[in-house]
């Protein structure tokens, strides 16, 4: 019977070590034994060498190599024959390619090492695909006719005849200075090629650092810098990889306006993002890229931008009849130890003082509050707004301007910027810091493993990845014994799967340990599943700005977004099933999934084509609401309400399935109409849609629910 899979064998340069080892691979190879070269170590060099054809797949290489540096996978057969890219033997490949579409943004989503840079580097024209064949490359004849009769091959044809143009953001935008000699203003002059340069520094808000040098910005403005210098080009295909990294939510959203400006009818954008929040807001269409890190990536076919998240969060891929994760990434908004079914116990509770901070022209005014034990408090502002400011008060390293008493505590500390100039190997930094911890088996289990710290142990710090470096300090954060812990953008160059496992680790710990924990988190959806208690920072970022005391997360999310976020009525206009009277006010409400869930059945008053026909009974003013119904697929959806007043702020409360969930209240003036469109996106984790029931609160108005997708 034929053989219906196939095998790839990777060695990790970094980790193989001949010099080092018995070479146990080799001696324990059934196939070295029959007098096969299956597994070559040369005296020369620097790793060892599998033979892919000659290998059994037995796996006892793996289990034998000290330093586990090895990999035996099996691949679907069908897999071989839709190879795009291998960097060479025993070394990672990337099957198919995204297929972006003129005059829409493809957005791509998947773990780190999975060949997103890689896909983006081939459709740029910057690294040739070699078909598999990197021992005898094809030439760019075989590659169109490699291509041939799908679209990749006129994108193709277009970019060998010098007919489109790419321009590519790096991932890393830290490296930019290395490059990038001179001040801001100057740099954006010089690139000014469509004439928008003006417009774009308004937008990210790049006026005050104009005048200066590119090695003196922060990330943050690096990152603004960064995608400003390529919207100001003129070119056919604009890529971003992570844009939204070191920007807050407010900066996110502007940074994604600017983005979909840049799209025309003949122009190509894709973006790289890891935060699925601002994926939904950019994307038109979605690929998912899945696979192992570092040894192979599959891409998909381009998916609707609900279908495509919803796939990624399942982790199964429909049309392929493919499950790539063994369990899907789920998540509760805010889970307490009453909704958990833990044993409720009477928790400490501390207070820390009002107090103020002036460093140089910038005033921060702290109001006090409290919180207790078990207990995640958020932080939520705008880059500039204090919020490290206001924990290095808590630390102690900052005195506040007046002599006032702070609860004497011991507390744990993770940094935004994190120090690796030291040269020192994982496991020898965690033996040195966190003894205890790293050998206590609840912590490995809690901590290390999820975090996959174990892959990391025999590794140099000062080698690791940005988003290594995150999960090692995050963990050594957490070991250390503290009463709180201040941990300061954990999501920071992770990807959107470890993203969601941070976040479960940081929540399980903090509640099994009875632990307080302060954290700073511009992820959104993160933000919200990890918050029990959320202090709202208000003022001019970098120059006066006021920490709010603890509030509930309902009450302090709506009072963030509400506050912060104003937009173009033309933005608006970019919501893709308008089903709705032109001249109506919006209020949209999107419900994010984690699971597909089964066809519930259109509801009473729904016609397929025309959408939802009448007005609800029980809407009114005050706390009047009204109710609609699932459909469809289940679970992920937009729905479109009608607010007929002019108001610039509006508190609106949605309830899904009888749970409340979290709103992102967007307010915008429409400059033609005097109406105001106010738009609503709902941050819910649920299976399926059963009822949606939406309450304006403090509002004598009326609302009628005119269509649900």
């Amino acid at each position: 019977m034929e053989n219906r899979s196939t095998r790839i064998a990777i060695v990790n340069i970094d980790k193989c070590k001949p010099k080092k080892c018995n070479q146990e691979c080799k001696r324990t190879c059934p196939v070295v034994r029959t007098g096969k070269l299956c597994i070559e170590v040369k005296p020369v060099s620097k790793v060892a060498r599998i033979s892919e054809e000659l290998c059994i797949g037995c796996g006892i290489c793996v289990k034998k190599c000290p330093f586990g540096a090895i990999e035996i996978i099996n691949l679907p057969k069908a897999l071989d024959k839709d190879t795009t890219y291998r960097y060479g033997s025993n070394s990672f490949k990337l099957h198919r390619l995204p297929v972006p579409r003129p005059g829409e943004v493809l957005g791509l989503v998947g773990t780190n090492g999975i060949g997103k840079s890689t896909a983006l580097k081939i459709l740029a024209g910057r690294l040739k695909p070699n078909l598999g064949r990197f021992n005898n490359p094809p030439n760019w004849q075989e590659i169109l006719t490699y291509f041939r009769g799908s679209e990749l091959q006129s994108y193709f044809i277009r970019l060998l005849e010098d007919k489109l143009k790419a321009v590519i953001k790096p991932q890393y935008v830290d490296h930019i200075p290395k490059v990038a000699e001179g001040n801001v203003g100057e740099l954006l002059k010089q690139k000014d090629e469509r004439g928008v340069m003006e417009e774009v520094i308004v937008d990210l808000e790049l006026n005050q650092v104009l005048d200066r040098k590119v090695v003196n910005l922060s990330g943050g403005e690096l990152q603004r810098f960064a995608i400003a210098f390529l919207a100001s080009q003129k070119a056919d295909i604009y890529m971003f990889d992570e844009p939204s990294s070191y920007l807050d939510v407010k900066q996110r959203l502007k940074a994604a306006k600017v983005i979909r400006s840049l799209i025309r009818p003949d122009s190509y954008v894709i973006v790289v993002e890891h935060d699925l929040s601002v994926l939904d807001y950019l994307s038109d269409h979605i690929c998912c890229l899945y696979g192992k890190p570092g040894a192979y990536g599959v891409v998909t076919l381009p998916f609707s931008v609900r279908e495509g998240i919803n796939i990624f969060l399942a982790g199964f891929v429909p049309t392929e009849n493919l499950r790539f994760r063994d369990e899907s990434l789920t998540f509760k908004v805010s889970e307490t130890p009453q909704e958990s079914g833990e044993e409720i116990e009477t928790y400490a509770r501390y207070r820390y003082p009002s107090m103020t901070k002036t460093l140089g022209e910038f005033k921060l005014q702290v109001i006090e509050g409290e919180f207790s034990n078990s207990q995640i408090i958020v932080m939520l502002g705008e880059n500039g707004s204090g919020k490290t400011t206001f924990m290095r008060m808590l630390v102690g390293l900052l005195k506040p301007d007046s002599d006032v008493e702070i609860p004497e505590l011991c507390v744990s500390y993770k940094t935004q910027k994190i120090n690796t100039k030291r040269a020192i190997k994982v496991k020898d930094m965690l033996h040195e810091k966190i003894r205890d911890s790293c050998t206590h088996p609840q912590f490995v289990t809690d901590v290390m493993k999820p975090l996959q710290i174990g892959q990391l142990m025999d590794q140099d710090v000062t080698k690791l990845s940005g988003g290594e470096l995150q999960r090692v300090a995050l963990c050594v954060c957490l070991g250390k014994p503290a009463d709180i812990y201040l941990i300061d953008e954990p999501s920071a160059y992770l990807d959107s799967e470890q993203r969601i496992v941070a976040a479960k680790v940081i929540k399980r710990f903090i509640l099994h340990a009875k632990k307080t924990a302060f954290v700073v988190e511009h992820d959104f959806i993160m933000a919200t599943y990890l918050a029990d208690k959320v202090i709202v920072y208000e003022g001019k970022p970098s120059v006066d700005c006021i920490a709010n005391s603890p509030q509930s997360l309902l009450t302090g999310m709506n009072l963030f977004l509400s506050g912060n976020r104003k937009t173009s009525y033309q933005e608006i206009q970019r919501v893709r099933h308008q089903n709705r009277p032109s001249e109506t006010v919006l209020v949209m409400m999107t419900v994010v999934e984690t699971e597909r869930g089964k066809e519930t059945g259109r509801r009473e008053g729904w016609d397929e084509e025309e959408g939802y026909k009448g007005e609800v009974d029980g809407c009114g003013g005050g706390d009047g609401s009204c109710g609609g119904g699932g459909g469809g697929d289940g679970g992920s959806g937009n729905m479109v309400v009608v607010v007929d007043v002019e108001v610039l702020e509006e508190v609106v409360m949605v309830v899904v399935n009888e749970e409340e969930v979290m709103l992102e209240v967007v307010v915008a003036e429409d400059e033609e109409e005097e109406d105001v469109v106010v738009v609503v996106v709902v941050v819910a984790v649920v299976v399926e849609v059963v009822n949606v029931v939406v309450q304006v609160v403090e509002l004598d108005v009326k609302v009628e629910v005119v269509s649900f997708f």
